[in-house]
């Protein structure tokens, strides 16, 4: 039995069973989205709680680390770090409980909107009988008034000709109020048979609305419940390791970090015994009495005493060679050992830094998997005596071809961009680093919430290398990159009009090979459970997202799209096997010429879609007072700072010598013999990635409209 029927028989006669039924209905609607608001509510005072988290952890790391209890303080910072991701996890859940609530609603106005049409003939039978119960009244009314009257002017011996003029009246009344109790009584039965059919209608949509109401409510406080028992866990581990930290670990760790040594302070020199002098009655000293021949065998008896020997070496001359092999240093020690460190600046895009560390080991490659490259065939030739004196050596710098390896996956091409270059003014400084363009975005089209949303992304890699002669094991390589979105300005209006846009899910494929990844905390969520090493998972803090696309839209209105920094990596490097141009540099230095030669060959094995290097420049420093340069290839000369340039033509597969050349030059000086230098290159490559880093997005709601690739140098240099 319908128990809803019952609402709408216990209306009465004014049969507003219907309405109340129906407009109950509606009121589902209501309340799934007042259960959505409360869930994105709590979901953003779980996200503001994890962030005081992890701000409070960072503090914990930054306490004093002096005194006995500073390693306590590592407990605290560990441990406020998981329950900052407790929360965050919680904070993932619920966004994704918010979409399934978002989707159910959806669904339930579809439903909504197929009963209305549904029941439509119910309407119209009840507004019939509402109708016809009006008129029944009525005719109900006049009957009895106009029988009324024919029987009072009966009793008042009223004339015959009123009484049957009152008589007729009162048939005509008698005939239309039967009238109308039939007609009632048709559409009494034709609505019961409607309403029983829209009652049971409206119980079943209540009944399923109220089980997927309920089942949200399981999910969130399941989703609460696994929450409360992690941070359980989390604090039986803080608890575990507060009672593990035993005071003498505590004095121990201190005398380990503290302490000045094991030995215990040199024995005290033995005392020497004095001949103790005699006194007199009154206390003064007897002196001795000695003669000559004692003063003389005394004095020859005494040691002589030690002589040192002191030198002291001139100051050397302070000239370049010890102030370019303190910079190489410096350059050693940077390259190898650049990492990716988050920054502590709390902006959106300005999260990570490379931070060089001072006693990063790095791991030397084994020489016997190298052999040497083809010498080439139709290396360039000059006049005799010109370059004579470099002998040529075997130069074993370029990595193995694997044989059965398969070709690496073809990598999208993307527009070509503008980047920095050696000039014959740029400087040798280390910290010189290329100018990276920016990705010109999608198109700013006029964007509907209902269509998918054009984004594009580029992978911007830089290649950092050290080649110390032809040693092969002694290439010191870094590899870092950086994952920009590009939002065309048309998405801002869809994000800020739309109280619940889909989530932005995307997955970073071919993972493996690196070994480190900071993704932008302000507006990435990831799965740190994820089993997959080639692949990981992120999704957009879309509020976070929004807020910052609108503050960018504020600050530049103008613009037709905004970049984002979505995230940063670092590539595992396989030393010289990670570098796409391998070079080897000799330099023969007499006190009337130096003479200069560069190897270089082409490594498309390190790329992951082999590609032309472009825009390759390279750039030395001669001393000595160069007074004629001859060179081949042909190079250019800067008098006022004693610099080469060669600028070449683009390097591949398909070049002379499958890229494999040579670089020579001879000059006369005047003031040698000069000193070898460290040689600097640039080159860039449009459409592929040394990584093979890929995105993917998930789910619907978003395409791509543009995925840009490229990688060029950061710090390359060469040694002899």
């Amino acid at each position: 039995m319908c128990m809803l029927l019952c609402v709408s028989d216990a209306q009465g006669e004014k049969n507003n069973g219907f309405d109340v039924l129906y407009h109950n209905m509606k009121h589902g609607q209501i309340s799934t989205k007042e259960l959505s608001d409360f869930i994105r509510e709590r979901s953003t005072i779980e996200e503001s709680y994890a962030r005081s988290m992890t701000k409070l952890a960072k503090s914990a790391g930054n306490f004093s680390q002096l005194g006995t209890f500073a390693p306590m303080w590592d407990i605290f910072k560990s441990s406020t770090e998981k329950l900052a991701g407790c929360h965050l996890e919680l904070v993932r859940k619920l966004q994704e409980l918010i979409k399934e609530v978002q989707k159910y609603v959806e669904e339930q106005a579809k439903a909504h909107k197929k009963t209305k049409e549904e029941v439509a003939p119910t309407l119209e039978a009840v507004q019939n009988i509402q109708s016809i119960s009006q008129a029944l009244q009525k005719s109900k009314e006049i009957y009895n008034a106009k029988t009324v009257e024919q029987e009072r002017l009966r009793k008042e011996g009223a004339t015959q000709r009123d009484v049957d003029k009152a008589g007729v009246k009162a048939k005509k009344a008698t005939e239309t109020y039967k009238s109308y109790v039939e007609k009632y009584a048709t559409a009494k039965s034709e609505f019961e048979q409607k309403m029983a059919e829209t009652a049971q209608k409206f119980q079943d949509i209540e009944e399923n609305h109220v089980l997927q109401m309920k089942e949200i409510i399981r999910s969130y406080s399941q989703s609460v419940e696994e929450t409360h028992i992690q941070i359980g866990e989390v604090h039986s581990e803080f608890v575990r390791n507060i009672e593990n930290t035993s005071l003498e670990s505590l004095i121990q760790k201190l005398a380990e970090s503290k302490g000045t040594g094991k030995e215990g302070p040199g024995k005290p020199p033995e005392a020497c015994v004095c001949n103790v002098p005699r006194v007199d009655a009154e206390g003064f000293c007897i002196r001795p009495e000695v003669n000559e021949n004692d003063i003389l065998s005394s004095s020859e008896d005494e040691e002589e005493p030690k002589k040192f020997h002191v030198q002291i070496k001139p100051v050397q001359p302070n000239n370049g060679i010890h102030q370019n092999r303190a910079n190489i240093d410096e350059l050693k020690a940077s390259i190898g050992n650049i990492i990716l460190s988050p920054s502590t600046s709390q902006g959106p895009t300005v999260f990570l830094c490379l931070v060089p560390l001072s006693n990063r080991p790095t791991t030397p490659l084994a020489a016997g998997a190298l052999v040497p490259p083809p010498r080439p065939s139709s290396r360039p030739k000059v006049p005799t005596g010109k370059l004579t004196g470099i002998n040529e050596i075997v130069r074993p710098f370029s990595p193995q071809k694997a044989t059965n390896a398969s070709p690496p996956p073809t990598a999208p091409l993307a527009r070509a961009e503008s980047s920095s270059s050696l000039s014959s003014n740029a400087s040798l400084s280390a910290g010189n680093t290329p100018t990276v363009g920016t990705s010109r975005g999608p198109s700013p089209v006029t964007l509907a919430s209902q269509d998918a949303l054009p984004i594009a992304v580029a992978f911007t890699e830089s290649v950092n290398a050290y080649f110390k002669g032809a040693d092969p094991t002694k290439c010191i390589v870094k590899i870092t990159g950086d994952m920009t979105l590009s939002f065309p300005m048309g998405i801002i209006k869809v994000f800020t009009t739309n109280p619940s846009p889909a989530t932005l899910t995307f997955k970073l494929k071919n993972t493996s090979r690196l070994e480190q990844i900071l993704p932008n905390q302000q507006l990435l969520f990831s799965d740190s459970s994820q089993s997959d090493s080639n692949s990981k998972d992120f999704w957009f803090n879309m509020q976070a997202l929004t807020s910052y696309l609108r503050k960018a839209s504020e600050q530049n209105p103008s613009a037709s799209y905004y970049n984002v920094d979505i995230l940063k990596y670092q590539v595992q490097s396989d030393g010289i096997h990670s570098t796409p141009l391998n070079l080897a540099v000799y330099w023969k230095c007499l006190s009337s010429t130096t003479e200069l030669r560069v190897d270089y060959s082409y490594n498309p094995e390190s790329m992951a879609s082999p590609g032309p290097l472009s825009n390759v420049q390279v750039l030395v420093h001669v001393d000595g007072g160069v007074t004629n340069m001859h060179s081949l290839p042909n190079s250019i000369w800067n008098l006022e700072q004693n610099k080469c340039l060669w600028k070449l033509s683009d390097i591949s597969e398909k070049s002379e010598n499958e890229g494999a050349g040579s670089l020579r030059a001879k000059f006369d000086v005047s003031d040698g013999p000069s000193s070898p230098s460290t040689l600097a290159v640039q080159f860039m490559n449009d459409g592929s990635t040394l990584s093979g880093v890929d995105m993917e997005l998930q789910g619907s709601g978003y395409r791509l409209s543009l995925n840009k690739k490229r990688f060029a140098t950061g710090r390359y240099m060469a040694d002899c």
